[in-house]
């Protein structure tokens, strides 16, 4: 492998670039017309504009991503997340090409993309499963005969999903019947896809991902879980591990579980298994996400491994070198989604031009950005500008750590989440851990504007 190009753009982009030229390899940015001035066009050893401002015009546009490809003489694409990340056409595509695809196999993708078959492999190594349909929803007459079966409140997902994108809630026969064609609309603007499954609604649960690492030669990993409950609209804000709700056998117990199912499926690269534990502390096996995702920090920074690092060498058809007892986990982690949205007026978006960009700093802090002063926040993408992540510890550390970070972060000419997370480290039920992903919506149904008293 000797020139990666980055499929994607903003801080993963970013973070992907630093990885590859770790490693001395060449990397090519591919950007909109809305991104000329980006981060990642700047760092890049080369750049190649592909479409215009929207993504289905630019970064979802899969001819003109295999033609820089072409163009830049790139061995290798690496999708980053979002976007294509989970796209199994592309992935066949880059392999018919002879283009190295910095992910799990196109098979794979379609295998664990398709929702019914995951949970098939997940029943088969004896994971308990959310029960849900058996496959995708082609019309709203099916999904109403399924609701039904399946009892109510039902999730209506995106087979493609990823972000909290493509999902909608459905309490009833008439809610079932409006939001059906909203979840299938927005899948298809976000992931190209409008496909839908049903999936039973858990009430009050925490959301509970763990990261594994697998290579084409059967060895397989697990790094801890992510504790990712704090969320509004199924969007995540605050990530941490370990989870304050896992006790250490319960943390083995669901890390040997994630193993045994990328094992079974014969997953090869890095991947995040996701569940759902209940209030009596019972986990369900939610998906797979097939790719890198945005906390992928909070683990890099609990176990000292860097994962893009790791996947590089794996797709390059490196062996895995760690062993699950290599695995040391030291600390508290936590990560804060910074946003582009004014948390005081319903997170509503706050592109525009950066006046100044001033980040935090200092002993176990690190923030993950592509902005600098002056950038402009197009208003075309996802909100998030950047992630702070601190380290501390133990939870009590790293909440006073965040303190410190959050108030030393100033951007200027935006709105940003920061005060949100400013308000959330004051919070009392935040600070006991205990709180289902329904949480912060609450808040927001009792009218909170996460301004402090």
């Amino acid at each position: 492998m000797k020139k990666v190009l980055i499929a994607n753009r903003g801080e993963i982009a970013v973070r992907i670039i630093r990885a590859c030229h770790d490693l001395g390899i060449s990397t090519v940015a591919v950007y909109s017309e809305a991104d000329r001035e980006a981060l990642h066009v700047l760092h890049a050893d080369e750049a190649v504009c592909i479409g215009g401002p929207q993504a289905v015009n630019s970064y979802l546009k899969i001819p003109s991503i295999l033609a820089a490809c072409e163009i830049t003489g790139a061995d290798a694409i690496h999708p980053g997340y979002g976007f294509l990340s989970e796209n199994a056409k592309f992935a066949s595509l880059c392999e018919n090409c002879d283009i190295i695809f910095i992910g799990p196999s196109s098979s794979s993708i379609a295998l664990l993309g398709d929702k019914a078959k995951a949970k098939e492999i997940a029943r088969k190594v004896k994971c308990p499963v959310i029960p849900g349909s058996k496959g995708i929803i082609h019309n709203v007459e099916e999904g109403l005969e399924e609701a039904s079966k399946i009892g109510y409140p039902v999730f209506i997902k995106a087979t493609a999903g990823g972000g909290g994108k493509g999902i909608r809630i459905a309490n009833d026969r008439d809610e079932f019947l409006r939001m059906f064609e909203q979840a299938r609309a927005e899948a298809e603007n976000s992931f190209g896809n409008p496909s839908v499954y049903l999936e039973k609604m858990i009430v009050n649960p925490r959301h509970i991902e763990i990261q594994v690492l697998g290579d084409k030669y059967g060895n397989y990993v697990h790094l801890g879980e992510r504790d990712c409950s704090i969320q509004r609209r199924r969007q995540k804000l605050i990530e941490e591990s370990p989870s304050p709700m896992l006790s250490p056998s319960m943390r083995k117990k669901i890390g040997e579980a994630a193993v045994r199912i990328v094992k079974e499926a014969r997953y090869a690269t890095v991947g995040t298994v996701e569940f759902l534990l209940d209030e009596e502390g019972n986990f369900y096996f939610m998906e797979v996400n097939t790719r890198i995702q945005v906390e992928h920090t909070v683990t890099e920074e609990i176990t000292g491994i860097d994962l893009i690092y790791q996947q590089i060498r794996m797709a390059m058809g490196e062996k895995l070198k760690l062993k699950q007892d290599d695995i040391k986990f030291e600390g508290h982690v936590m990560q804060f989604r910074v946003n582009a949205e004014d948390p005081h007026n319903q997170f509503m978006p706050s592109p525009g031009k950066l006046a100044y960009f001033v980040p935090s700093s200092g002993p176990h802090v690190r923030v993950d950005t592509a902005c600098y002063p002056g950038y402009q926040i197009p208003p075309y993408y996802d909100s998030m500008i950047a992630k702070l992540i601190v380290k501390g510890s133990d939870r009590e550390e790293v909440i006073a750590r965040a303190k410190r970070a959050l108030k030393e972060f100033h951007v200027g000419g935006i709105k940003t989440t920061i005060s949100f997370h400013e308000f959330m480290l004051n919070n009392e039920k935040f600070l006991s851990g205990k709180y289902p992903i329904t949480f912060i919506d609450s808040l927001i149904a009792e009218g909170c504007n996460f301004i402090e008293e």
